[in-house]
C-alpha cells in the first residue's frame, strides 16, 4: 500500500493530493526563484516599452506593430523561460507533455465547472445587482468588446492569453512552488507575483487593466483581489483533474470571454469577485487536505 509521507497514511483521494503519485517528477521543478525572477523581468521590460509607445503622439503603422510585437513578447516570455528550463530536462518534458493530454472523462464535472462556472457567477453577480437598483440591460450581449489591443483582434488577445498564460503557469509555475510549499500558500504567493506581473499592463492605453484602472479605485482594487478566488478555484480544478494543464486554460479562457460577453456594469463584477470568494472559501473548508497537507518528503 502506497502511504502518505505527509500524514503517514494511506491517502484517501490521491486525484486530491497534489498528485502525489508525481511526487518524484514534482520535485524536479526546482528552479522557482529563477522562473518567477525571469517570467516577471522580461514581461516588464517589454510591456513597459509597449507602454511607452502606446502614449505617442503619432500612432502611425509603424508604432502600432512595435506595440504589438512588445506586448506578444512580453506574454510569450514566461513560456519562454519553461521552453529554456526544460529543454535539457526530459523527465519534465515528458511530463509537461503528459499533462497537455485531455483528463479523463471521469472527471467531466470539474471540466463543466472549468468552462461555466466563472459565467454562471457573473450572471448570478448581476441578478444581485437588481437589487441595488443596476440597470437590467446588463444581461444584453454587448456585440463588441470594452477595450481594444491595437492591431491584434480583441477575441484573440482574450483566448491567447489565456493559453499562453496558463502553458508558462501550470506547466512550471504552479509545481516549482508546490514542491516546498503548501497548495494554499503557493497559491497565495502566486497570486501576489501574477498581480505584480500585470501591472505594466495597466500602462498600455486601451488595454483591458488600463480601462480598468481608469474606471476608479474600487474597480482597480477588485482586479487583484479577485485574483485571490480565481487562482484558488484554477488550482483546485488542476488538482482535482490530475494536474491537467489543459482545465486552466479552459477555466482562465472562460473567464476571460465572459467579462467582455455581457454588459456588465463594473460594480457587477465587484459583487462577483464576493460571490467567488466565497465558493474559494467553501472549497477550502471541504478541500483542506489539498490545500493545507504538508509537501511529502523527498
Amino acid at each position: 500500500m502506497v502511504t502518505d509521507p505527509a500524514l503517514g497514511r494511506a491517502p484517501t483521494d490521491p486525484d486530491i493530493t497534489r498528485g502525489r503519485q508525481d511526487e518524484a517528477v514534482l520535485h524536479k521543478y526546482d528552479r522557482p526563484v529563477a522562473f518567477y525572477m525571469w517570467a516577471t523581468v522580461l514581461p516588464w521590460v517589454f510591456w513597459f516599452a509597449a507602454a511607452y509607445l502606446s502614449h505617442l503622439p503619432e500612432q502611425n503603422q509603424a508604432v502600432l506593430v512595435a506595440t504589438l510585437v512588445l506586448s506578444l513578447a512580453g506574454l510569450f516570455a514566461p513560456l519562454a523561460v519553461v521552453v529554456a528550463f526544460v529543454r535539457h530536462r526530459p523527465e519534465l518534458r515528458a511530463d509537461i507533455v503528459n499533462r497537455l493530454k485531455w483528463p479523463s472523462s471521469a472527471r467531466w464535472p470539474f471540466l463543466v465547472a472549468a468552462v461555466f462556472l466563472v459565467p454562471v457567477t457573473l450572471m448570478a453577480a448581476q441578478g444581485l445587482s437588481l437589487f441595488f437598483g443596476y440597470d437590467p440591460g446588463q444581461f444584453k450581449l454587448r456585440g463588441g468588446f470594452t477595450f481594444s489591443t491595437g492591431l491584434m483582434p480583441v477575441w484573440v488577445t482574450l483566448i491567447g492569453a489565456a493559453v499562453i498564460e496558463e502553458l508558462a503557469w501550470h506547466s512550471y509555475g504552479t509545481d516549482t512552488l508546490v514542491r516546498k510549499m503548501r497548495v494554499f500558500s503557493a497559491s497565495m504567493l502566486f497570486t501576489l507575483i501574477w498581480a505584480l506581473w500585470h501591472v505594466p499592463l495597466s500602462f498600455i492605453d486601451g488595454y483591458y487593466q488600463n480601462e480598468v484602472v481608469e474606471s476608479g479605485v474600487l474597480q482597480t482594487l477588485n482586479f487583484p483581489v479577485s485574483m485571490v478566488a480565481f487562482v484558488l478555484v484554477m488550482n483546485w480544478l488542476y488538482y482535482r483533474c490530475g494536474r491537467s494543464i489543459l482545465v486552466p486554460v479552459i477555466f482562465h479562457a472562460s473567464a476571460n470571454m465572459s467579462a467582455e460577453i455581457f454588459m456588465t456594469h463594473p460594480d457587477s463584477k465587484i459583487i462577483q469577485t464576493g460571490l467567488m470568494l466565497v465558493l474559494s472559501a467553501i472549497i477550502l473548508v471541504k478541500e483542506r487536505r489539498l490545500f493545507f497537507d504538508r509537501p511529502a518528503a523527498v
